[in-house]
Order: structure tokens, then C-alpha cells, then sequence
């Protein structure tokens, strides 16, 4: 019994696949097409016919009732003799070639007409008769309709309808002959989109498995029109180039890890080896320890920024977003590194306003600060001025702007990336993640980190939205 429910899901998805035919997206939107055009055919022939055909007959009924109301009322006036004279004059006159016309009396004696005898299938006066009969000698088609009059007396009216049979012969005959045709022309259609469509996905295809190859240079071709092809196509490169980016980013990153970690987790085991062999007293082992404590507080220090920048990029944090005012969050960062700016004999001014409202988390937008502040300080000479502004608005700018040496206009395309340390911060201590840092919080709250020369040093400024104050968005 267990193998068998087993075997049934499996059975029922295999019998859900499509047919092999079916798995085609062409073969499926070419379908589509000629589905399409076919009903589009069908419904215009349809159209046709009514137009056509249809108003042929509906000329015909109002001709016969148009007849059948002046024979009314020239039996009104005289009665049957009227209605005789009236239709033997017709007749002779030959009024109208293909006038059916024949009065019968109770006992079903013909009066007038120029059919031979009363027809056994017209037996209701509420409905149209159409029926082969014998007309001028010839054998026609008529259209009749039957008239019951006073005294049991019967009147028959129509018209022979045998050119307008032929008429709608000859339409039924070009509508086929069109639906022929239109149902080749779909055909032709239906294979040509196919091979638009197989020609197009052709190039995704190539390139996506070259991509899975480990050929990370091919691209989809571009036809040149500018079409929705083309246009998934710019999409799918661009895709493609960010995803290089990314893999180029990890390299670079796993081998700036393996240099940057190198270095002092050799030196915390080097450190702890000399204190082993070399110690002699419990102060020399604790001190050895001490310093190996912090080089690997150093690494978990870099571990633990990769993990923020990396939260931070996931967007994981925007859960905590909020209308907030940032002046008393960075009055207290100003208050905070203005002792340690003091300390390096450097001196930090602030210029914010009385309200500076922004929509994002505080708590990250104050350690992006913290962060520019961080390296402000680091990289001011003695004597130099760091500057902390903020501008509200539409968008809130807060801008941290110092003396020390800058980064060259070559190098501030790179200066966000993880681990890229200038020319000019080889002997600084850090990480280089500081600016990887505040690049990921612009980013995560829709915002930039826009570098520029301050001549000298450099002015790092924090783009983010800003947010109506509390009687404005009510």
C-alpha cells in the first residue's frame, strides 16, 4: 500500500507536464498567434456574411411585405375582385420579373397567380417559406409568404430568389476560399514567430550557458532596433556586468582578508609562542597574553564590520526606520569624538540645526558619523579643523570635512569598496571597511555618500531623505 502512494504523486506530476510540443515558448506564442488571427478571420468573415447575405434576404422580406400590404388594401376597397384585377394587371404588365404571386379559394381553386398550384409545405401564415417551384417555365427558388384572407380564401406572396442563391453561393464560396487562405497565412505567421522567438532566446540561451560555463565575458548580442528584446537584453548585460562586480568583490575581499588577518594573527601566535619558551614571571605571561588578547579582538573587530556591512546590504534593518530628528543624535557623536579630537590637538566645530528631520534607523545613520568623524580625526594633522554641518530639507546632507591628506579624485571611485586603503592610509591603523560601512547605510535608506576635495582634505557627505515635519504629514 506504501508503494503505491508513493508512486502516485509522482505519477500525477508526470501526467501534469505538458506535451514535449508544448514546452516551447515559441511553439506556445506562435499558438497564441494564430489562435488569435484565426478568430479574427472567423469573426470578420462572420461580419461579411451578415452584411452581405443577411441584408439580401432582409431586402427581400420588406419587398415581399411592402407587396403584401398595397394587395391589403386594394382588397380593403373592393374585396376579392379587386384583389383578382389587381394581380392579373401585375401579371400582365410584368411589374416585376420575379414577383411570386397566388390566390386561392376556399376549396383551394386557382383564382390568379403564375404558380401552378398551392404548395403542400406552406401550411402556417407565421414563418418564411423557401422552396424549389417552377417560375416563367423554369425551375427557380422562391421566398414566399402566406396570407390567409376572409371566407377562407388563401394569398400567397414572394420573390424568386434563385440570382440572389447564386450571389451567396458565389460569397459562401470566396468566404471559404478566404478562410483557406487565412489559415495558411496563419501558419506561415505562427512558423515565422517561432523563429523570431527561437532566434532571440538563441542568444540568452548561448550566453547563459557560456555564464554557467565559467565564461563571465559573454553577453547577450543587442539587434539594434531597440526593441523590448533589446531591451531585456541591455537588462540581462547589466545584470551580468553587477554580478562580475560582485564576484571580482569577493575575491577581492577574501584576498584582502587573507593579508589584512595574516599579519596579526601571526603576531598574537608569535606573541604567545615567546611568552611560552621566554616568560619568567606571571607579569610577562599576562602582559603577552594581554597583547595577543587585543590583536584578536582586532579580528573579530573586522569580522564583525563584515557583518554589519553585509546586514546592512541585505536590508534587514529597514524594519527599524522611522521619522526621527538627527540633531540630538549627532550633537551627542559631536560631544563624544570632540574629546577625542582634543586629544590628537585637533579641533572639532559643529554647525547643525535646531531640527533636522529624517525618515531611516538613527542608530545606523550615527554610526555612519561616528565612522566619517572616526576618519576625520585619524587623518587630521595637529592643529587642524574638523568640521561637522547638516542641512534639512528634502534631502538631509551631513557633511564632515577635514584638513588631512584626501584621496586623489583616481582613487574616490574605489574608496568605498571593503578593505581598499589609499596610498596615504598605509601607515594608519584600521581596516578599511569604515567607508564600506557608510556607503551600505546610504544605499539601505535610498541615499549617497558623495566624496569631494576640500583643499585640503576631504569632505565626506551623507545624502539621506528627509521626512515632513509631524503637522505638515498630517
Amino acid at each position: 500500500m506504501s508503494g503505491t502512494s508513493r508512486q502516485r504523486p509522482g505519477g500525477a506530476r508526470r501526467a501534469a507536464r505538458p506535451a514535449p510540443f508544448l514546452r516551447s515558448a515559441g511553439i506556445r506564442f506562435a499558438l497564441v498567434y494564430a489562435g488569435l488571427l484565426a478568430v479574427s478571420a472567423a469573426a470578420l468573415a462572420v461580419f461579411l456574411w451578415w452584411a452581405t447575405a443577411g441584408l439580401l434576404d432582409r431586402q427581400v422580406e420588406a419587398a415581399i411585405r411592402a407587396d403584401a400590404r398595397g394587395l391589403a388594401e386594394r382588397w380593403e376597397e373592393g374585396g376579392i375582385p379587386a384583389l383578382v384585377l389587381t394581380l392579373q394587371d401585375r401579371l400582365a404588365e410584368k411589374v416585376d420579373a420575379d414577383a411570386i404571386y397566388l390566390l386561392v379559394a376556399p376549396l383551394g381553386q386557382r383564382l390568379v397567380g403564375n404558380l401552378s398550384g398551392w404548395p403542400e409545405t406552406v401550411t402556417r401564415t407565421d414563418g418564411w417559406y423557401q422552396l424549389p417551384l417552377t417560375h416563367a417555365g423554369m425551375h427557380s427558388i422562391g421566398l414566399v409568404h402566406r396570407y390567409d384572407l376572409p371566407g377562407g380564401f388563401r394569398l400567397l406572396v414572394g420573390r424568386d430568389v434563385r440570382n440572389r442563391a447564386q450571389l451567396r453561393r458565389l460569397l459562401t464560396d470566396a468566404l471559404l476560399w478566404a478562410i483557406g487562405v487565412v489559415a495558411i497565412m496563419v501558419s506561415i505567421g505562427a512558423a515565422v514567430i517561432r523563429s523570431l522567438f527561437r532566434r532571440t532566446l538563441a542568444s540568452v540561451s548561448a550566453t547563459a550557458t557560456a555564464i554557467a560555463a565559467g565564461d563571465f565575458t559573454r553577453r547577450v548580442r543587442l539587434s539594434g532596433r531597440g526593441d523590448e528584446f533589446d531591451q531585456l537584453a541591455e537588462t540581462i548585460n547589466d545584470m551580468l556586468d553587477r554580478i562580475a562586480r560582485l564576484m571580482d568583490g569577493v575575491r577581492q575581499v577574501s584576498n584582502a582578508i587573507a593579508h589584512d588577518l595574516r599579519t596579526p594573527i601571526t603576531r598574537a601566535r608569535t606573541r604567545l609562542e615567546d611568552a611560552a619558551l621566554h616568560a619568567h614571571t606571571q607579569d610577562d605571561l599576562r602582559g603577552a597574553i594581554e597583547r595577543a588578547t587585543a590583536d584578536l579582538d582586532g579580528i573579530v573587530g573586522v569580522f564583525q564590520a563584515l557583518l554589519r556591512i553585509s546586514e546592512i546590504e541585505a536590508g534587514s534593518r529597514r524594519s527599524a526606520f522611522a521619522r526621527t530628528d538627527l540633531t540630538p543624535v549627532l550633537g551627542d557623536i559631536a560631544e563624544l569624538y570632540g574629546a577625542v579630537a582634543e586629544e590628537k590637538d585637533v579641533t572639532l566645530t559643529v554647525d547643525l540645526p535646531a531640527q533636522l528631520l529624517a525618515y531611516g534607523d538613527s542608530a545606523l545613520i550615527q554610526q555612519a558619523v561616528a565612522n566619517l568623524l572616526d576618519n576625520a580625526v585619524k587623518f587630521s594633522p595637529a592643529g587642524g579643523i574638523v568640521r561637522l554641518e547638516a542641512r534639512g530639507g528634502a534631502q538631509v546632507s551631513i557633511a564632515v570635512a577635514d584638513q588631512g591628506p584626501g584621496i586623489p579624485e583616481a582613487e574616490r571611485a574605489r574608496a568605498t569598496e571593503r578593505f581598499y586603503r589609499g596610498e596615504t592610509a598605509r601607515s594608519t591603523p584600521g581596516s578599511g571597511l569604515g567607508l564600506a560601512l557608510v556607503q551600505a547605510v546610504a544605499q539601505l535608506h535610498g541615499g549617497q555618500l558623495v566624496l569631494e576635495d576640500a583643499a585640503p582634505g576631504l569632505v565626506a557627505r551623507l545624502v539621506l531623505p528627509g521626512a515632513e515635519p509631524a503637522a505638515d504629514a498630517a
